[in-house]
């Protein structure tokens, strides 16, 4: 009987089909909240349910979660491994626009879509706890979390969030003079002064020291889309869905304080299990480092400008200062005569995004104001110049340029014909870069001579003492915008009364649900679709809903934890629950959100915790970034004048010598608008095969796998030739779980052949299904135990390709035994179980067993079976190998040299020959020298 995982015959389920309906129909997958066993938990970061659908780049985390999921529950732990679907955003709301469908149409469909794949790939997932962050029974939570945010501050005395009704009660009877907290209060007031203030003065101060909170920031405004945009969704100017405008507008927008856990989300990362890349980007993008805050006065007004620098030793070269082109002084300190030039200037920085300005490429640009601030040591004249490379809302959106000590300061001098003065000598450190706090104080008055650890330290008593200043640490990491200008979102829980002050709904009356609409388009004056739904936006007593709506992030920063208890409407998850599963013990998913979701998880996360709703402090204990697959494309070569260009070709139009044929070129054209102004006739090269058909012979990348790049592979098709086991195994064995890699189908068929092998140990040459129950002899059960040992090390190690291998080496070994030993292949059986489940089901049930293989237990090795009694030593003559010859694990040297030199290949190397001497390499090899 040949193996067949997709094909049905005689009108029964094919072997796949049967066992995918045999886990929905007894639950197999199905777990509970309690067991006898230890619990561990594995997640995938879920997917957002595009209209594409799945293609074969996307699987390969959830196969590898699967298989990790599949070994833990086979070795005796109670798994939770669930799915569901990031479900709101951006992509399903243009759908609507553009179609008319709505979002909560299309993304049903589109889920419907995504679970069909998935189950078609035989994954573990507990489906009773599918969550879908734009279900309201799931998002009454996140809007839940969102008021815990607004209605606590972080308290610095305690490192942790408290109730802001216990602040406002502290104001009532001390004022704000004893408080220390993550805010951007500045101003001191007392008890009386609060008491005397109005409602709307106490609002805007209590906003300075939310979790969750209001205020006009510069933000990427999109008008096509209609929307703010985070800094990852544009490029070059521009949205990345859609190529669209955008620009830098300030907007009232509600902002989440991560700030105030910045210094905690650095400490408590250092003990988990995450690669050092990982935690370094987290590490750079929170920022920390040590500095002052320093005051220079602003010649001719009453102001002074605030600036941070982690380098107050370098201050006698300050040559110039640089605003961000949105800082609030520039409007105030620019002349007459800069005004045009301020103001042309600050347009064409609209236009850019925050990673378009910190682009190590771009043209270093600028404008001056006319303003002076006054050198505090010096006493000179300093130059007030505004830049682009400075961000409003990163430290205080002001530096001191140091042109001798910085790149960007110094290219911005060299653009300017700015002074540069040098004040580090690095002479003694040369290897030192220019950023290396190192090197000897030059043309700095009191400070020449000292090193520059000695120097800064000089300085912050100086500033100090000097009143100019203070010392600091400072974070680059930046408060969370938190508000989107959308339909398909979170609804905020939020109603402004008369007065525009925000109060936050009980939870009786949430989830508040997102008003029925027909038209998506952005409302006017950069609204919300929500602001035409009057009726849900005005309410009777006067007051107002917010319109914007949460971030994609919203319901993604905390589903983990609702995975653990998806079905309870009292809470967002039990706390036996919680205390249970406690945490994710093996998280797996993609790189590109290492400085986005894995931050806002954690600091909800750490809001949880100090809320006493959950039992550790970090959610992922260990976490794993899985490569990509990428696809090989096809470009088609257009001629120009000055610059050929290449165009991506769908890849299945091509034939097997990347060859594209005019005919089916100009078939494919009346379909793609990309070549409406394109003179193919001309403008690209058409050779003639022997049969006189003209084709373009294209050029081939490895890139990453896209529609948009047409180098798209369906898992579908490829399931549907090799079956779903087939396909894990290739995944896996495609290369490293964390490296990417490229598709190609070449290798597939591998795979395949080594399931017929593994199929075939089962069968006689007659089809029958034949098993001995005879005892194994040594080479079989050492053949097994060997692969057991190996197996189970590199799946703990997720080291998934070479499980793929020595899977294909057992199965070869056992052949060539001619083993059919029920004692082998039965353990063999639960141990390819975690790649090729469905296979491993069949060959179960048909060893007689009426329950799942999921419910045995994974095979340990036995290392009696491993230790070798017998050796193969190659026997050489000056090195060069010669012959071989097998001796006992126990053999004495002396009887090893003797049988060597007896043995008829090597006598006729020896023949006439002295012997100088024999070395033995214990169980490696003898050399015998001549």
């Amino acid at each position: 009987m040949d193996y067949s995982p997709r094909k049905e015959a005689d009108g029964t389920a094919s072997l796949e089909k049967k066992w995918q309906s045999y886990w929905i129909k007894n639950n197999t997958y199905k777990v509970e909240n309690n067991s006898q066993r230890p619990k561990y938990y594995v997640l995938d970061m879920f997917p957002y349910p595009s209209g594409t659908g799945l293609h074969v780049g996307h699987p390969l985390g959830y196969i590898a979660s699967d298989i990790f999921a599949r070994y833990k529950r086979l070795s005796g732990f109670n798994v939770l491994h669930p799915m569901g679907y990031d479900a709101f955003g951006l992509p399903a709301e243009q759908f609507a626009i553009q179609t008319g469908v709505h979002p909560a149409d299309s993304t049903e469909k589109n889920i419907r879509r995504y679970r069909e794949q998935l189950d078609n790939l035989g994954f573990c997932y507990d489906w009773s706890r599918e969550v879908q962050t734009c279900d309201p029974t799931y998002y009454k939570w996140t809007q839940w979390i969102f008021i815990q945010l607004f209605s606590h501050y972080y308290n610095n005395f305690s490192n942790s969030a408290q109730p802001v009704a216990e602040l406002i009660k502290t104001f009532q009877t001390q004022g704000n003079t004893g408080i220390s907290a993550a805010s951007t209060q500045e101003n001191i007031f007392s008890a009386s002064d609060w008491r005397a203030m109005n409602a709307k003065q106490q609002d805007e101060i209590l906003m300075n020291y939310r979790l969750a909170y209001r205020k006009t920031g510069f933000v990427n405004w999109c008008e096509a889309l209609g929307t703010v945009l985070a800094n990852d969704e544009v490029k070059d100017g521009l949205s990345e869905r859609g190529g669209h405008l955008v620009e830098r507008r300030p907007m009232l927008q509600w902002s989440l304080r991560i700030t105030a856990y910045a210094e905690r989300l650095l400490r408590d990362m250092e003990p988990l299990e995450w690669s050092d890349a990982l935690k370094s980007m987290q590490r750079n993008w929170i920022g920390r480092s040590e500095g002052a805050t320093m005051f220079f006065d602003i010649e001719g007004q009453n102001q002074r400008l605030e600036i941070f620098t982690t380098r107050p030793d370098t201050i006698f070269g300050a040559t110039f200062m640089v605003l961000a082109p949105e800082h609030p002084l520039v409007s105030q300190i620019t002349t007459k005569n800069q005004k045009i030039e301020i103001e042309n200037y600050i347009k064409y920085v609209k236009s850019r995004s925050e990673r378009d300005r910190q682009s190590e490429s771009k043209e270093v640009t600028g404008a001056f104001t006319g303003a002076y601030v006054q050198h505090p040591f010096k006493g000179e004249k300093i130059p007030i110049w505004i830049g682009e490379y400075v961000l409003s809302d990163y430290g205080t959106g002001a530096i001191m340029a140091v042109p001798s000590d910085d790149e960007r300061d110094q290219a911005f001098a060299q653009k300017f014909d700015l002074q540069i003065v040098d004040v580090v000598d690095k002479s003694k450190y040369p290897n030192a870069s220019l950023h290396d706090k190192l090197g000897v104080i030059i043309n700095s008055d009191f400070l020449n001579g000292m090193e520059v650890p000695q120097a800064i330290q000089t300085m912050f008593g100086r500033i100090e003492a000097k009143n100019i200043g203070k010392k600091r640490i400072n974070y680059k990491i930046r408060d969370a915008n938190y508000s989107r200008q959308r339909y398909w979102g979170e609804p905020f829980p939020i109603a402004y009364d008369t007065d525009g002050i925000p109060h936050a709904l009980p939870l009786e009356e949430l989830p508040l649900l997102l008003p029925a609409l027909e038209d998506f388009k952005p409302a006017s004056g950069g609204k919300s679709p929500l602001a035409r739904a009057t009726d849900w936006v005005n309410l009777p007593n006067g007051w107002t809903r917010e319109t914007d709506t949460m971030p994609g992030f919203a319901g993604s920063s905390w589903y983990f934890l609702r995975y653990m208890d998806a079905l309870n409407e009292q809470e967002f998850a039990s706390q036996d629950a919680i205390n249970y599963w406690q945490d994710v013990d093996f998280y797996i998913g993609g790189a590109e959100h290492a400085v986005g979701h894995l931050l806002y998880s954690r600091f909800w996360h750490k809001l949880l915790f100090d809320l006493k709703k959950v039992p550790t402090n970090e959610p992922f204990k260990r976490l794993v970034n899985q490569g990509m697959i990428q696809g090989r494309s096809l470009f088609v070569t257009i001629k120009g004048e000055k610059n050929d260009r290449k165009l991506h070709v769908q890849i299945q139009l091509a034939d097997d010598k990347d060859r594209l044929f005019k005919d089916v070129f100009e078939q494919m054209i009346q379909y793609d608008n990309r070549f409406e102004n394109v003179d193919y006739q001309q403008d690209i090269v058409w050779k003639s095969d022997g049969n006189g058909r003209e084709f373009t012979q294209l050029t081939s990348e490895v890139e990453k796998m896209s529609k948009s790049k047409f180098n798209v592979v369906n898992p579908d098709e490829v399931v549907e030739e090799y079956g779903a086991d087939c396909f894990r195994l290739y995944e896996m064995f495609l290369g490293p779980i964390d490296q990417s890699k490229p598709w190609d189908m070449k290798g597939i068929d591998g795979c395949f052949r080594f399931l017929r092998k593994f199929w075939s140990l089962f069968y006689d040459k007659n089809g029958d299904f034949v098993l001995s129950n005879e005892s194994p002899t040594l080479e079989e059960s050492k053949v097994l135990h060997t692969a057991i040992k190996k197996i189970s090390e590199d799946i703990e190690r997720l080291s998934f390709n070479t499980c793929v291998s020595a899977y294909m080496v057992c199965v070869n070994d056992l052949r060539a035994l001619n083993c059919n030993k029920r004692s082998v292949l039965e353990p063999l059986t639960i141990l390819i179980a975690p790649f090729a489940p469905h296979v491993a089901e069949e060959i179960w049930e048909k060893l007689g067993h009426n329950s799942s293989i999921n419910d045995t237990k994974f095979p340990t090795f036995d290392p009696q079976f491993l230790v070798e009694n017998s050796f193969v030593y190659p026997i050489c003559i000056n090195g060069k190998k010669r012959a071989e010859a097998t001796f006992a694990a126990d053999a004495q040297k002396a009887d090893i040299i003797a049988a060597a030199l007896a043995h008829e290949a090597i006598q006729k190397w020896t023949e006439g020959q002295t012997v100088k001497n024999v070395v033995v390499v214990p169980n490696k090899m003898v050399n015998i020298v001549l």
